[in-house]
């Protein structure tokens, strides 16, 4: 096998004062403080493990439960106009 590149991770001291752009996207600003790079696993960054699936942070039974309450709430309130 043949090394074609690295991955740097980017901290920032106060990440909350990132600027959003969309898309998953943020620009540095002066409120978030200078941008840290470095290799992953080094200097507090965090690791990157290969293979990884992502979590979701969703309950899907509680939000298809809320759903169908807002929708028979929705319905509910249409019928009421209408009369």
């Amino acid at each position: 096998s043949v090394e074609i590149g690295a991955l740097t991770l980017t901290d920032f001291v106060k990440p909350a004062g990132l600027q959003a752009r969309g898309e998953n996207l943020f620009l540095e600003t002066t409120a978030s403080g200078p941008a840290q790079t470095g290799n992953p696993g080094l200097n507090g960054l965090g690791s990157v493990v290969q293979g990884a699936l992502e979590g979701s942070n969703v309950n899907v039974v509680d939000e298809l439960v809320s759903m169908i309450e807002t929708q028979r709430a929705y319905e509910m309130n249409a019928k009421a106009i209408s009369t």
